[in-house]
């Protein structure tokens, strides 16, 4: 007996690892060679490749297909509808199965509605991608990323805030909701967890 739930329109094949407290929804297909953590959510629709690793307490929404070679860590969050690729320049007529390229979301990214993430990027931890962008380079953790192609606006904090820091420099700023402080230094944002 499992300790997970699949809706009965779901496909899980053989093989494949499901943590304990995870939810699989309408129409889902996860493949025999697929990692999924505890407490995750995969909503309608959702597709999983045999080398997908998924960790705990991920939430994919409706419409997302979870390609071979992604790496979601702790936590991330993926918006309806976005969109993971994994090889760069594909043909239909090519055969590029062997130039899969590894794409990495760090603990806690949110990848908003619509955003489309190229492969062989990493998203950095607590990264916020909005909706409708498209990451071609990588991003850095607590960065917040707009349009097309994606480029930085600011940076969020851990609580899913916008943080009062210039995008370069040095600086700091407080998370009102937590407490939690933000080190800008050198171009890179580190947390300072409250006590």
């Amino acid at each position: 007996m499992s300790d997970y739930t699949v809706h009965e329109s779901a496909i899980v094949d053989a093989g494949a690892r499901i943590g304990g407290g995870t939810r699989i929804w309408h129409f889902v297909h996860v493949c025999g060679g697929a990692s999924i953590g505890r407490g995750c959510s995969l909503g309608q629709n959702v597709f999983g490749g045999n080398r997908v690793r998924i960790g705990d307490n991920v939430k994919i929404q409706n419409n997302v297909s979870v390609y071979d070679n992604v790496t979601l860590e702790d936590g991330v969050f993926c918006g309806p509808s976005m969109v993971f690729t994994n090889v760069y320049n594909p043909r239909s007529e090519v055969s590029r199965k062997d130039e899969y390229r590894d794409t990495l979301v760090r603990r806690g990214a949110t990848l908003g509605a619509n955003s489309t993430i190229v492969c062989g990027v990493t998203v950095g931890e607590y990264a916020f991608v909005g909706a409708g962008a498209v990451v071609n380079r990588d991003v850095p953790a607590f960065a917040l990323i707009v349009g097309v192609p994606g480029r930085q606006v600011g940076w969020m904090s851990r609580f899913g805030e916008r943080l009062d820091l210039p995008l370069t420099g040095s600086g700091e700023a407080r998370c009102e909701q937590t407490g939690d402080r933000y080190v800008l230094h050198d171009g890179a944002c580190s947390l300072v967890p409250a006590s």
